[in-house]
């Protein structure tokens, strides 16, 4: 017998022009390429001075760079510095979790992110914001139907400022078609969440104009543009927009596993190529090692084996453990670094860096001749 469930439709949706405190205003708090970095150590220079030559061998022969790092990288307003590495055409492949795609798109909508958690949680109000919670949950139940994965999803919302939602024949004839491919399959379900939610919660079909005046801040945005990959990497129920009613768990899991096997697409190319990975503790190393061994199996099959690629981890958490002798003792304060442990065990080279996101990102624009308008 099913366990009894939640009713979000009960719940008192606020309208996001509301939330009392927004910490961080882009215009104001935004970092620039050509900002000054504080001062670095000569261990983490000389990192920066390896990794930035690194990024220039695996551009040399065309092989990726990819960058993925959490939602503070975003909060704490390095969107016009990530935009300017895939502008320059540094980056070919960008990844963070379901936060780091809200913070971004609130930047783009409101010019502000970053709620009082504390307060809001006491309230009863902490994330139950209407147009948060509306249009990412759309743009994920589009993209699904689509075929768009999650970071592209809501890249393409921004970058257009605008829902196309299809009407009901449309859609009706989408699930009529179900069965005759995989395509059409997972066409017809996207087509069966969006007739779900057609007339409902204010989804109508047609045109649907959501401005964001503030989206030349938005990495999202900038990447569905260009064309370059942006992935995103939710876990179930951890962001605001699941306490949404308009949230559709089968929409979220077909747009993100889409962009789990597009990231493990570039991972199978990156022999040669460069991993970096900021103020991720948890998504990515996960993702990575899921990745690398599904790569390295296919590598494997065809008597190839991935060893050339290049990790750069970046974190606050001091350790001072050679990450190249193997993994560190129990009796090791850096034993705990479960990250820099998966990555260790993933071949190719490691380097860890015990820095600031701000100031790593900056100091690699600079070794890499990137401004506020150079290339």
């Amino acid at each position: 017998m099913p366990h009894p469930q939640f009713d979000r439709d009960r719940l008192c949706v606020y309208p996001l022009a509301q939330r009392p405190v927004n910490k961080v205003d882009i215009e104001q708090d935004q970092v620039t390429p050509d900002a000054e970095p504080a001062r670095l150590s000569d261990a983490v220079r000389a990192t920066l001075r390896e990794t930035a030559s690194r990024i220039r061998q695996a551009r040399e022969a065309e092989r990726p760079v990819m960058l993925t790092f959490g939602a503070h990288s975003i909060k704490n307003g390095l969107g016009p510095v990530l935009i300017r590495l895939i502008q320059a055409g540094w980056v070919q492949h960008l990844a963070t979790n379901g936060a780091g795609i809200i913070h971004d798109w609130e930047f783009a909508f409101q010019g502000k992110t970053s709620e009082d958690v504390r307060a809001n949680v006491d309230a009863g109000k902490f994330g139950l914001w209407e147009e948060t919670g509306f249009h990412l949950n759309l743009a994920l139940i589009l993209g699904a139907f689509d075929g768009l994965g999650y970071g592209e999803a809501v890249g393409r919302l921004i970058a257009q400022e605008a829902h196309e939602v299809p009407d009901r024949a449309e859609l009706l004839a989408a699930v009529h078609q179900a069965g005759e491919s995989a395509e059409s399959a997972a066409r017809a379900a996207g087509a069966a969440d969006l007739l779900a939610v057609l007339d409902s919660h204010g989804v109508r079909a047609g045109h649907v104009s959501v401005p964001h005046p503030w989206k030349g801040y938005s990495v999202q945005a900038a990447a569905y543009r260009l064309g370059v990959p942006f992935t995103g990497h939710p876990m179930f129920g951890h962001d605001i927009i699941y306490t949404h009613p308009l949230n559709r768990g089968a929409a979220v899991g077909r747009c993100a596993e889409r962009d789990f096997l597009a990231f493990a697409h570039q991972v199978s190319n990156l022999d040669g190529g460069v991993y970096l990975s900021i103020g991720s503790a948890v998504m990515s190393p996960m993702i990575f090692e899921k990745s690398m061994t599904m790569a390295q199996n296919l590598a494997l099959q065809s008597g190839r084996k991935l060893e050339r690629h290049f990790i750069c981890v970046v974190d606050l958490a001091e350790s001072r453990w050679d990450w190249t002798a193997g993994e560190p003792p129990p009796d090791r304060p850096e034993y705990y670094l479960r990250y820099c442990k998966t990555f260790s065990r993933m071949g190719g080279t490691m380097r860890y860096v015990t820095a600031d996101n701000r100031d790593f990102l900056l100091g690699l624009c600079r070794e890499l001749g990137v401004g506020a308008s150079g290339s």
